[in-house]
């Protein structure tokens, strides 16, 4: 095993690629990038307080402070740690699996094909072309991803979710409070989406041709759709939007109490246009078609050679 204690702005080279990465901040920004030459490096540009402790335990690499758990790190409150701050880059080989905990500070991640697993307090995250697995837990961070091909998972109390271009297998998305947007591209099999919160906004963007069964349900939002072969119920409160795309091999179910859905549609000749790219107003390319009413809407453990750096 090997460990240093960083205290001061350095790079490091690590002779063995690792297969695991664990890192855990408070404040500040940690970039994880996923390489394909094997190798693996840091960057520490900017440290205050109390020294980062770097381990690499085999192939297992991890970035922390000592009294920063990841297991009930959503619940740490510790004000007395909070004086501190490190802005941390690290490149590690696509396939590794990542762990990255933040309090109060901004993650992102891109490129990685191993599983991803995102804790966070507060703090945004930032996920890019990652195609393994994602799970990501905050309490109020948001998270915003982009051209994600694996099954994500999401769970917050109060953090928002932005999902454009995903093209995974399955989505699932639990919040109490939290917006969910997801934008869906083309994908190679159906896929598996269940949306659920209790006060935030959903929308949902689908390929055309979309393929899926699909109930979504508000107890007293509002509700508008821009596919024809689906059905809007409910004019006063309980409203549902229910149906069959396509051959319905897909699912798609959004659960709401008091926030809205809308279910948006790709058009088309534009299906992979970002969403807002559509014509003129670059608002979305295509606007729902009905409402609840009816009408149109636009919406190994063994020697430690330690050093201090």
């Amino acid at each position: 095993m090997s460990e240093w204690s960083v205290g001061e702005p350095v790079k490091l080279t690590f002779d063995e690629p690792p297969t695991q990465l664990n890192v855990r901040i408070v404040h500040g920004t940690v970039n994880v990038v996923g390489t394909d030459d094997g190798s693996a490096r840091m960057e520490v540009s900017r440290i205050e307080g109390p020294p980062l402790v770097v381990t690499q335990r085999g192939s297992v690499l991890t970035v922390a402070y000592d009294d920063l758990p990841w297991k009930g790190l959503l619940k740490w409150l510790d004000r007395r740690g909070w004086q501190r701050s490190a802005v941390i880059s690290l490149a590690v080989p696509a396939s590794t699996h990542v762990e990255v905990g933040v309090v109060g500070a901004a993650a992102m991640v891109s490129g990685i094909d191993g599983r991803t697993e995102v804790k966070g307090v507060t703090g945004d995250t930032t996920l890019v072309g990652v195609t393994g697995p994602v799970r990501a837990d905050t309490v109020s961070g948001n998270v915003e991803a982009q051209a994600l091909s694996g099954d994500l998972r999401f769970k917050s109390v109060s953090g928002d979710l932005t999902l454009v271009e995903g093209s995974g297998s399955s989505v699932r998305a639990d919040s109490v409070s939290g917006s969910m947007i997801v934008d869906l591209a083309r994908a190679a099999s159906p896929t598996d989406i269940s949306l659920t919160n209790v006060s935030g906004e959903i929308a949902i963007r689908l390929p055309h041709p979309a393929d899926a069964e699909v109930e979504a349900n508000t107890a007293s939002g509002s509700v508008s759709n821009a596919f024809e072969d689906l059905r809007v119920s409910g004019q006063w409160g309980a409203k549902r939007i229910t149906g069959r795309l396509g051959t319905g091999r897909g699912r798609l179910k959004a659960t709401t109490v008091s926030g809205s859905i809308a279910l948006l549609r790709r058009p088309p000749a534009e299906e992979d246009a970002p969403w807002g790219s559509g014509p003129a107003g670059g608002g979305p390319a295509d606007a729902p078609a009905d409402t609840a009413d009816g009408t149109p809407d636009g919406p190994t453990a063994g020697p430690t050679d330690k050093k201090v750096l």
